[in-house]
Order: C-alpha cells, then sequence, then structure tokens
C-alpha cells in the first residue's frame, strides 16, 4: 500500500452502489383442473335443477381458466424449453395444444411465455380521426377545403374548396392551380404563384383545412376487416388503424398491398418504417383496398438482445446476419444457440456471432443471444480504512499484493498486518463443511448406545443440550473470511476473484477479551501485558473456564489456538471452558465443530 493518489493505467476506479432486493414468497399452488371440474359440475347442477323447474335457460359457456402472467425477463435463461405451440401467438393454435380429458369441453391453455410480434406496438393506440392525421405527401384534389390569406401591399383572403378543375379563386390576384400539389407544398406553391404579381415584399399563409372524404376496403389479415371511412389525405396507416391494425398472430407486417381497379398499385413493407421511418408516398383514392397478406416464417430472438422480438421473414429463410441487425445484440454477447427444425427433426446450433451471421434461419427458429467468454478484467471491491475509491478493476491475473500497492491509507489509521479478502466463494464452502460437521454430529448423538438407565438419562439431558446448540449451527452464515498477511504484514499473492472484498482494518488500541470470563469486553491493550493479566482485568475465568485454554484470534481472522505470547492490539482473545473426564464420547466432534464454527475464515499457511 502507498500514500499516493495517482493510479496506472492498469486499474480503473469505479463508483459504486447496489441495493438489496428481498424475493417475494411464492404463493401456494392450486390444484387448477380440480376447481375446473368442480365448477362443471356445480353449472351442470344448476342447470338440471332449473330445467326440473320448468325453466329454460340459455347454454353458458364452460368456466374458463384466468391466469395471471408473470413479467418476462430481460435476459431469460440459456436454452429455456419453449411452452407456447405457436411463438407468434395464434389462438387457433394455442388451443390445438394439450386438451384436458374428462367433462371439460374447453381446452387447457398452457399460460407459459409468449413472445411480442415486432411492428406489434405500431397499432396500440386507437385509430386517428381525419381531422388530425396529416398527411404531407397528400396530393390537393378537387373538393378540399384550403386557406389562403396574403397581407402587406396587397390583402386579401380565400377560405373554400378547390373547384372541378382544381383551382381556387383569390381575390386581387386571380386562380390559383393547387391541384396536384403536395400539402406539405401548399405553402410554397402560394407564395410562388404571389410573388409573380406582387413583386414587393407580400406575406402568405396557405394551409389545408380538410380534404375530400373517401371510403377505403381493408380486408385480410386485421382485426376488423370492412369499409372504412377517412380523409383523401390519410396514410395506409391511418386506415390499417381504424381496422384495428394487423392481426399479430395471423398478419404480416411485411406483405401489404394497395388494390385499385383490380390490380396491384403499391406494395407496403412496414419493417423500413419501424426502423427508420420511411413510407412508401401513397395517395389513396375512393374504393381502394388494403389487403394485409399471411404472417411469413417468424424468427424469435431473446437474451443477450436489445429487442427482444419475433421477426417476420422476407421469404422463407433469413440469414443470421439479418436477425443480427434486427435484433440489436448487446456489446456482451458473444455467441448464440439456434433451436428449431429441420426434416421434421428438432434441431439445435451452437455458433459464435461471426458463424451466425453466414447461418441461414428458418420459419420458427429461436435464437439465444449468450455471453459465453469470460471477462477479461475482476472487479474488487475495498472497505476499511482506505482514502479513495470503493471498487477497482483489474485484469483476471492480477493478485493481491499488485493491487494492494494501488490503494492509498493513512499508515496512522490503517492497519495493514490485519489485512484480509471476503471471497463469496469460500463464503459458501465454509457453509457447506459446518453443515457436514453438524450432520456428522447429529448422527452420532442419536446412535450412541448406553450400558445402564443412569448413563441413558444423562445422555438424554446432553443429547437436549447438543441438539439446541446444532440448530442454533445450521443457521450461521459464514463471511469467507480469507487471511491474507502473516504475522509480519508480508502479503500472500493470491490470485483476486471477481467479486471479492478486500478488507482494511482501522488501527485499535484495545483487546477484547470474551469466553468463560466473568466481565466480557474491552481492554486497554499495553506493551508486555500477559494473556493471564487480561484475563484479570476481564475479572477473571468462571468456575466453567480454564485459564490455561485460550484462543487468540487477530483481527485478519487468522486464529492461534495455543499462544505464546499476548495479544496484539485489535486482537480478540477467548478462554475456552474446561471439558471434564465425564463429558460423554461426542465431545471431541462437539469441540471440532466450535472451532469450525467460530473461525470462519481460511489462513493462508507458509506466506
Amino acid at each position: 500500500m502507498r500514500s499516493s493518489r495517482r493510479l496506472p493505467a492498469l486499474l480503473t476506479a469505479l463508483a459504486f452502489a447496489a441495493a438489496a432486493v428481498a424475493p417475494a414468497p411464492a404463493s401456494a399452488q392450486q390444484n387448477v383442473y380440480q376447481q375446473m371440474l368442480e365448477a362443471q359440475r356445480a353449472q351442470q347442477t344448476q342447470l338440471n335443477s332449473e330445467q326440473a323447474g320448468g325453466q329454460q335457460m340459455l347454454n353458458s359457456p364452460t368456466p374458463g381458466l384466468m391466469t395471471n402472467s408473470g413479467a418476462m425477463q430481460q435476459v431469460p435463461s440459456l436454452l429455456a424449453p419453449d411452452t407456447v405451440v405457436n411463438r407468434a401467438g395464434s389462438a387457433t393454435e394455442a388451443e390445438a395444444g394439450a386438451t384436458a380429458q374428462g367433462p371439460l369441453a374447453e381446452p387447457f391453455r398452457n399460460p407459459g411465455p409468449s413472445r411480442t410480434v415486432f411492428g406489434a406496438a405500431l397499432f396500440a393506440r386507437g385509430a386517428p380521426t381525419p381531422s388530425d392525421s396529416g398527411n404531407p405527401n397528400y396530393r390537393l384534389s378537387p373538393g378540399d377545403r384550403v386557406s389562403v390569406r396574403v397581407w402587406g401591399p396587397v390583402e386579401t383572403e380565400a377560405i373554400g374548396a378547390l373547384d372541378n378543375q382544381g383551382n381556387l379563386f383569390l381575390p386581387s390576384i386571380g386562380p390559383l392551380r393547387l391541384a396536384g400539389v403536395r400539402a406539405g407544398d401548399l405553402q410554397q406553391t402560394v407564395e410562388a404563384e404571389v410573388r409573380r404579381i406582387y413583386t414587393q415584399q407580400v406575406q402568405v399563409y396557405a394551409v389545408l383545412l380538410a380534404a375530400g372524404r373517401l371510403g377505403v376496403y381493408v380486408t385480410g389479415y386485421v382485426r376488423l376487416p370492412g369499409r372504412h371511412q377517412g380523409s383523401a389525405s390519410d396514410t395506409p396507416l391511418d386506415f390499417l388503424l381504424r381496422a384495428g391494425g394487423v392481426d399479430p398472430a395471423r398478419g404480416s407486417y411485411r406483405d401489404i398491398t394497395v388494390n385499385r381497379g383490380g390490380r396491384v398499385v403499391n406494395r407496403i413493407d412496414l419493417y423500413p418504417f419501424l426502423l427508420r421511418g420511411s413510407l412508401p408516398n401513397i395517395s389513396l383514392q375512393d374504393g381502394d383496398t388494403i389487403v394485409v397478406g399471411k404472417q411469413g416464417a417468424t424468427i424469435s430472438a431473446d437474451g443477450a438482445v436489445r429487442n427482444n422480438y419475433l421477426f417476420e421473414v422476407d421469404g422463407r429463410s433469413m440469414q443470421g446476419q439479418e436477425l443480427i441487425d434486427l435484433s440489436g445484440p448487446l456489446p456482451a454477447a458473444t455467441n448464440a444457440v439456434v433451436r428449431g427444425t429441420r426434416n421434421s427433426q428438432p434441431w439445435s446450433r451452437y455458433a459464435t456471432l461471426a458463424e451466425l451471421r453466414r447461418l441461414p434461419l428458418l420459419d420458427q427458429d429461436v435464437v439465444t443471444f449468450i455471453t459465453d467468454s469470460p471477462a477479461p478484467t475482476v472487479r474488487v471491491f475495498v472497505e476499511g480504512s482506505r482514502i479513495g475509491p470503493s471498487v477497482l478493476v483489474a485484469d483476471r491475473d492480477a493478485n493481491l499484493c499488485q493491487l494492494l500497492d494501488y490503494i492509498e491509507v493513512n499508515p496512522a489509521l490503517a492497519d495493514t498486518r490485519s489485512v484480509y479478502v471476503l471471497r463469496k466463494r469460500l463464503a459458501a464452502q465454509q457453509l457447506r463443511s459446518i453443515n457436514e460437521a453438524l450432520d456428522r454430529l447429529e448422527r452420532q448423538l442419536f446412535t450412541a448406545s448406553s450400558a445402564t438407565t443412569g448413563v441413558a438419562e444423562i445422555r438424554t439431558q446432553e443429547a437436549q443440550l447438543v441438539s439446541s446448540y446444532i440448530q442454533r449451527g445450521r443457521r450461521i452464515q459464514p463471511e469467507g473470511r480469507l487471511v491474507a498477511v502473516d504475522d509480519q504484514g508480508r502479503c500472500a499473492r493470491i490470485r483476486l476473484e471477481d467479486g471479492d472484498t478486500i478488507v482494511i482494518p482501522e488501527r485499535s488500541d484495545t483487546v477484547l477479551v470474551g469466553g468463560e470470563v466473568l466481565n466480557p469486553g474491552g481492554v486497554v491493550w499495553r506493551e508486555g501485558m500477559t494473556i493471564r493479566q487480561y484475563l484479570d482485568a476481564a475479572g477473571g475465568v468462571t468456575q466453567r473456564g480454564d485459564a490455561d485454554a485460550v484462543m487468540i484470534r487477530r483481527a485478519s481472522g487468522q486464529v492461534i489456538l495455543d499462544p505464546r505470547e499476548g495479544p496484539r492490539p485489535g486482537d480478540e482473545l477467548i478462554a475456552l471452558p474446561q471439558l471434564g473426564a465425564k463429558s460423554f464420547q461426542i465431545t471431541r466432534d462437539l469441540l471440532q465443530l466450535v472451532y469450525q464454527t467460530a473461525l470462519t475464515g481460511y489462513y493462508v499457511g507458509r506466506l
């Protein structure tokens, strides 16, 4: 460690804050099938009763099943099985799944997760009215209402509809030819016509008030097919909205045609509009027909992507490059798992993103983007007596000694001889070791034999005490402490893992005396003070205590079971209880477990 505040390019300091979210308790599951059966029987009983009384009832449908669908995760689990028959969400195909047997006439619907079709949100809003749907590409035609006002050297105004020749008469100026002019170019066109007559400065304001009314047929795979009224300035999107939008389960967002007089005059692919905002310049006429074609092949993208959707294929297959462009994988994505069907057989492929770009994808393929390469860096947290950042990012092969050189501390406050590391993986190993020791102790406790009735009674009482201790022991949560320095303050060259926490304790002037003493607590450290003097300062040992059986736990977590010298500042001195010869056979295992529980740290020997 050093006092310099400069960090090299090897490390990057980050500010870090985290909030812990407690998981919600899972609700009890119910037997849905049994509930539906009971509802069916109750309905049938009521129907029979009313028919017996001479009453006639209309047949009511079988009670349905209401489910609460949970929110989808941003990053779904790898290779999660598909539970939806039709990934496009088709109601007809989803109902063709597993059907409940017995008296239920309604098929059982699997409430599994479904994927949203790309572009479905386009028709989520309500249909526009003709007055609020301006189309700058609309070309004026006879009957459209226009307002023109001119002021300056000459003042004149005209509000009216274009005549049959497509003209609007403006007093003091004459007829203006406006038929065929784009609505977005109306202002510029009127200015040019006026200034041909009045060369001085004149101000012009021209606006399309209302386009002519027309009716357009919308059919195909839409929610509300039929004839819909609108304005001549409306776009095909406006009429699709009036028809309820494209049916996301059956309709196509890439195969939409405009028919006029029995022939196709325009083809519309909504993907360029969804991605870049571009639509073909189409002016609809009265009697036109908009036809939404059948949904084409669909390919799903999920996992580490920005756009988690079902994408429609413009054809029968799609190259992986196109799916990558549409889905937008995250920078962390390195590989992809492709699942689908080939030759009527389940098929899967694991590929890098470079291989996926050249891979042909077919209908109903599911591509899951994942991160499958180790991160080149590790993130390490710093706690305790430090100056500077609380998070450091280093190369994966960086060790503790290298990192400590870049942590700034105050030598007067930091106890650099007691540095330790908290590691989650080590905490899990410690917890497993404690539970295994508790299991062994429990087995030995309940399988021990007794020679006499008196011994059996004593063992029963002892078993109750030990059983209570075992229950408390199972609630222990080890912290995964890894002792990283020796008594001389030399650091171990431990390779750091991602998520490790380096703890630098602060210096202390006290020694905590605990265990079997009369007055446990802190005692001021004095140089040359012996272990016996510290025990006497805490009131001496209890009747169960043994002044010769003590252990010292350093601030770093290091444990000294048979100390030859007194504790250091910040150490903890623990007086252990006496264990006489009358203790039962499992005393040794109990002591071993006490040590494992109290010493939930791991010391790196021979540093």
